[in-house]
């Protein structure tokens, strides 16, 4: 009988801590696939930051190297040039890289890092109990804001795509989901783009993915997923904001 699905090899056999629903046991095994199509187990190096998936290393069988919250970029950046053979990538969520951490991306991705970024977008502070972060919607209500975001208190949400991809640096950026078949499928894709393009030296490039999360949106898996397709995605568009297919290789 013909084998059409398996466990990648990238990860190991250990059971997710993450709650039912949550995107992150998704994107996981997609980092995965991805690692093991391209045959490059034996060169990537992943660099987790605080937050939901500061325990990366437990799931993934590379080289991990754990950063200091928000330094994910800057962590990356010294290890490719240090190692500029190895494919080297950032896994983030939204409070540690669009908060504490959005000076390390954004100054990483204008001088061209030849690095990859996954960056996981649930709106809130996951780990720490669901409190606002830089990407919650307007009227989106979390532990820090009962009432819903506002925008005379607390700003507007924070749109990573858009913003990096004016950045010179920057060779590939696009915004994905995990809520459906189809949406998985594309996800993998993009970040297989992102990874090859590294490989070919051509600079810094990051995949944005809307991840469910159930628990600090009190909602039940299925009804997050819809959400998302309802409510965050007319936030935050899916969609690839750059595309550098022509980007100059470097050595």
């Amino acid at each position: 009988m013909k084998k059409v699905f398996e466990k990648p090899k990238s990860l190991k056999g250990n059971i997710f801590h993450y709650c039912p629903g949550c995107g992150h046991s998704i994107a996981h095994r997609l980092v995965g696939e991805v690692i093991d199509e391209l045959e490059i187990r034996g060169k990537v190096i992943g660099v987790p930051p605080a937050g939901c998936a500061v325990l990366a290393y437990n799931y993934f069988d590379i080289d991990m190297i754990e950063a200091q919250h928000g330094r994910g970029p800057a962590t990356a950046t010294g290890i490719k040039r240090v190692l500029p053979d190895r494919v080297v990538f950032s896994y983030q969520g939204d409070g540690d890289l669009a908060a504490i951490g959005i000076a390390e991306t954004f100054h990483a991705a204008n001088r061209g890092e030849n690095i990859t970024i996954i960056f996981i977008n649930n709106a809130v502070y996951g780990m720490t109990g669901g409190q606002m972060a830089p990407t919650t919607t307007l009227g989106q209500k979390t532990t820090t804001s009962p009432p819903g975001r506002d925008t005379v208190l607390d700003g507007y949400p924070v749109k990573v795509c858009e913003l990096l991809s004016g950045l010179g640096g920057t060779t590939y950026i696009e915004r994905c989901t995990v809520n459906s078949p189809a949406n998985v499928m594309k996800t993998k894709k993009a970040i297989k783009k992102a990874f090859q393009y590294q490989i070919e030296g051509r600079g810094f490039s990051l995949v944005e993915i809307l991840s469910p999360c159930p628990t600090n949106w009190k909602m039940t898996p299925i009804e997050s997923c819809h959400w998302i397709d309802e409510s965050m995605s007319k936030v935050f568009p899916l969609g690839v904001f750059k595309d550098e297919v022509s980007a100059e290789v470097k050595p």
